[in-house]
């Protein structure tokens, strides 16, 4: 063997491994999980895919092989990854030692590259100015080497993307597997010829990202930023999405409980299966069982319809998330050869002339559109990160969540039906390609078990609204629809063109994104008798968090109301709207929290928009408590602004105040000021001279006082402040504290106006994945150990890792007393 022979059979080796063995021990990539888990295990296994991969920012050369002759290379799929810029001849000798260059770190998933960049002032970045919150996205590359044990040999597994932003391309050991455009919806590969097992060697899978191109309008992330799962099962099993579960006849007494399994056949030869589907309750305690006997031919696929029943039901509510189970089993011979789990809820939908009607009882809904970004993170947010946003909006007295605009990941959807908050599932774009059907089929076989989702949408203020195209478009996606789930109605969120060319007519239900001036949705109620009206946007309210002057220069917008949108009302008078007119259904406001990109009105420095109710952080902003008082039960009095106002002593302050009470007393330093009567969804106003000291309100309902507000003039800033919102994380490298900071006086009282820079420093089994303070101009570095405070607050994000012990994190800021928090690990 000549020089030249042996430096290419060595360099083969490289490729097939990816990197050398020196790169491999040292960034110590195998996940052992997964072998660990399946061996021996003759039902099925779903992996979780997250950790120890490796991450390369920018566009690599990929030259396939090429057969060379005798002992050459002969396999064409297998992709040569080199450093940028430059593909490697594996035939020359001096590129190919480009592999020890290639500069690679190691990330776990979810991961969100385009939130680790600078933000840059460049209006192409998006459809209008920071349209993609001028955060620069590009070309990257993930990849992972894994190994699978000999036990799965002859098995079928294959691996699932939940979410991957966007246009993603999929190899693994060399075989191109597939490409996806969609950055919303899910792609699976099926990956059992392309595998080693056991002995045979380990395993590379190469995901390459174009994030180039966007899909929207708003900060959408680049990478591989939802889950990504690893499943086994034999070669009988139940399909991908294989089960289907409806309850379409609901009483007191009993649910009758439709179900229907997919069940595939990859053996070359036919199998007779017996198929077992178990009802179960939440604690585990059998209700039902039905079997039946199939015979599945060669490399066929077979559904099985059966029915079951629930003796007194206890119905799905948000205020009761009462689930269900479905234990699916699939046998042969004798032995169980798969297993699949369904969960489900009992409960009925209705929207009609008159409203939403869920169990049969008019139940309206108390709704906010919401991006899935967050402070520190981008998209790519841990699962508790999507818990803690919702319960956020729980504490609100929201009932619904409406996924703007695209489908969202499945374990929000999980977390919906089990907190209880109805969903509003929205299909990407109205496209009736190829495509674009595909897209929303997996949508729907997805996220059609979910009690939580009560209505699909098709689509969101497309410009091809009210056309005879469009509606063409619309009618084959609701005809879709209504083959694969005809348990919902569909609608789409309309702007424009209602009554313009038959559009409205395909939908089962006429989205209003607000009414227009005028209420137009109460007009049309009247003169389209037959027309099912919902207000899946109401308001689109501009604030920034603790202003309350507008500044154009900062791009700050004050929440007292001085400027607003003309196409929606008010925070909570949206509200009367819907109780004055009930067949409106609800409400989706929007929005829930503010986001990346659309800054409305305002362009460049301004990175965020100032729609929430919440900043990016949760923090709440004054029009919250509109919402509060609207939705909720528990007695609300929030008044505003705050109380800091050197050089304005004699000057006339408007006060503001939302309220649910009858009545509200208003006091400053303990002096009344007047008595006002409340009127429903709108605020309440004083004028009044500002001297500094205590302002407080008190409600009253019924003559009685029920609830009080203070704000005071604060003392001069003297101390950081740390609350966690949990004392306890699981060691599991996924579990996250969400940690908020405060900048106080000495008295301990909030500095509304503070902005003192604070640093952060931990020790233990955890660190510190990003920070925020719902600044929207903000050009701080999320990925950091320090933010500014904005008005008062920041955040900071602590993730666990996988060891137990104690994470101290502590918070310091020149001039101020610093704090400690401890959260355990266990």
């Amino acid at each position: 063997m000549n020089r030249y022979t042996h430096f290419k059979n060595q360099v083969l080796q490289i490729l097939l491994l990816g990197v050398s063995s020196f790169l491999l021990s040292a960034l110590n990539l195998t996940d052992a999980t997964a072998q660990n888990k399946q061996a021996g295990s003759p039902k099925r296994t779903k992996e979780k895919f997250d950790f120890n991969w490796q991450f390369h920012k920018g566009d690599i050369a990929i030259k396939l092989a090429v057969r060379v002759g005798q002992g050459g290379i002969t396999d064409t799929n297998v992709p040569v990854i080199t450093k940028k810029d430059t593909a490697l001849d594996y035939t020359n000798f001096e590129s190919a030692r480009v592999l020890k260059q290639v500069d690679w770190n190691e990330v776990d998933l979810p991961h969100d590259w385009a939130i680790e960049g600078t933000f840059v002032h460049d209006n192409t970045l998006g459809s209008q100015p920071a349209g993609s919150g001028y955060l620069p996205t590009g070309i990257g590359f993930y990849r992972k080497e894994f190994e699978i044990p000999e036990a799965s040999k002859g098995k079928k597994v294959s691996v699932e993307f939940d979410g991957i932003f966007r246009n993603s391309t999929v190899w693994v050991n060399g075989h191109l597997m597939g490409t996806h455009q969609s950055g919303y919806t899910p792609c699976n590969y099926d990956l059992t010829d392309v595998l080693r097992y056991g002995n045979e060697g380990k395993n590379v899978m190469l995901v390459k990202v174009d994030a180039t191109q966007p899909e929207g309008w708003w900060y959408e992330g680049a990478g591989i930023y939802r889950h990504v799962w690893l499943i086994t099962t034999d070669r009988l099993h139940v399909g991908r999405f294989g089960t289907y579960v409806t309850t379409p006849i609901v009483s007191d007494a009993a649910a009758t409980v439709n179900m229907k399994t997919t069940l595939r056949n990859e053996y070359s030869t036919p199998k007779n299966a017996k198929l077992v589907s178990t009802i179960l309750d939440s604690k585990g305690l059998v209700l039902d069982t039905k079997t039946s006997l199939c015979s599945i031919e060669p490399l066929g696929t077979t559904e099985i319809s059966q029915t079951g029943a629930i003796n007194k039901p206890r119905l799905w509510w948000p205020e009761t998330p009462n689930l269900y189970k479905i234990r699916t089993e699939v046998w042969e011979n004798g032995n169980m050869v798969d297993t699949y789990e369904t969960t489900f809820g009992v409960r009925t939908v209705e929207i009609n002339r008159n409203g939403v009607f869920l169990n049969r009882k008019y139940y309206p809904v108390k709704g906010t559109c919401n991006h899935q970004d967050f402070a520190g993170i981008g998209v790519a947010l841990p699962d508790k990160i999507n818990l803690y946003k919702l319960k956020l909006l729980k504490e609100m007295g929201s009932n619904a969540y409406r996924c703007s605009h695209h489908p969202p990941t499945p374990e929000l959807l999980n977390m919906c039906d089990s907190i209880g908050m109805l969903v509003m599932d929205e299909n990407r774009h109205l496209s009736g390609s190829e495509q674009g059907l595909k897209d929303l089929s997996t949508m729907l076989y997805r996220d059609r078990n979910h009690p939580s989702v009560f209505m699909w949408g098709m689509e969101n203020e497309e410009a091809i609204q009210g056309t005879v195209t469009g509606a063409r478009i619309l009618k084959t996606l609701v005809e879709t629809v209504h083959k694969i789930d005809p348990t919902r109605p569909v609608t789409a969120a309309m702007n424009h063109a209602r009554n313009d060319g038959g559009y409205s007519n395909e939908l089962d239900v006429v989205g209003y994104n607000y009414g227009d001036k005028g209420l137009a949705y109460v007009k049309d109620h009247e003169n389209y008798p037959n027309r099912v009206i919902f207000c899946t946007e109401s308001t689109s309210y501009v604030s920034t968090r603790g202003e309350y002057v507008n500044d154009w220069g900062k791009t700050y917008v004050s929440n007292l109301g001085k400027w607003q949108p003309d196409w929606g009302p008010l925070p909570g008078e949206d509200w009367a709207d819907i109780v004055k007119y009930p067949f409106l259904g609800g409400t989706f406001v929007w929005t829930g929290f503010d986001y990346r990109g659309e800054p409305t009105p305002f362009q460049w420095p301004s990175v965020s928009s100032h729609f929430g109710i919440m900043d990016v952080c949760g923090f709440p902003k004054d029009g919250y408590y509109a919402y509060k008082a609207a939705w909720g039960d528990k007695p609300v009095v929030h008044i505003f602004p705050h109380w800091n106002w050197p050089g304005k002593e004699g000057d006339s302050v408007t006060v503001h105040c939302y309220t649910n009470c009858d009545e509200v007393e208003l006091f400053l330093n303990g002096k009344k000021i007047s008595r006002q009567k409340a009127v429903p969804y709108t605020k309440l106003i004083w004028k009044l001279v500002y001297k500094p000291g205590k302002l407080e309100a008190r409600g009253y309902t019924n003559g009685k006082l029920v609830t009080s507000d203070v704000v005071e003039t604060t003392t001069a800033t003297a101390q950081v402040a740390l609350n966690s919102d949990v004392e306890v994380l699981k060691a599991d490298g996924t579990d996250v504290a969400v940690i908020r900071v405060a900048i106080k006086d000495a008295k301990g009282r909030v500095v509304p106006t503070a902005a003192n820079l604070v640093k952060f420093s931990i020790e233990g089994p955890g660190r510190i994945i990003g920070t925020g303070n719902g600044n929207p101009s903000s050009h701080e570095p999320d990925k950091a150990s320090q933010r500014m405070a904005f008005n008062g607050y920041c955040l900071v994000l602590v993730q666990s890792n996988k060891q137990a012990g104690e994470i101290r994190l502590k918070a310091s800021s020149e001039t101020l007393k610093g704090d400690e928090v401890v959260i355990k690990v266990q």
